[in-house]
């Protein structure tokens, strides 16, 4: 393959977003927040039933952070969950204008 054949094409940094789905923005940050649960599961070596045993989170809801099947949980969920695995949760928010074409339509 020669360089002409090949198209670089670069990401927004959010793979939903770039895949065009819905509420992109909100399906990231439970992305995030699921992949550092599973972070603290597997560098504590918890299986799901001991994450259980330490959280009072029902392990049905860990196997489905680890699926991931995130469609029932919400973000301030997840933080909770983080939150009774011994982690502290700070959120930085950055709001900008969408680019054109996407979104709702920007005024003026």
């Amino acid at each position: 393959m020669t360089q002409e054949e090949f198209e670089l094409v670069r990401g927004s940094g959010n793979v939903f977003a770039d895949l065009g789905m819905e509420d992109a923005d909100n399906q990231q940050l439970k992305a995030l927040l699921a992949a550092k649960i599973i972070g603290v599961l597997d560098e504590h070596e918890l299986s799901t039933r001991a994450a259980e045993r330490l959280t009072g989170v029902k392990h049905s809801e860990f196997v489905r952070i680890r699926k991931p099947y995130l469609k029932r949980f919400t973000s301030d969920r997840l933080i909770a969950i983080l939150n009774k695995l011994g982690q502290q949760v700070t959120v930085e928010v950055d709001v900008r204008p969408r680019e054109k074409g996407t979104g709702a339509p920007q005024p003026g």
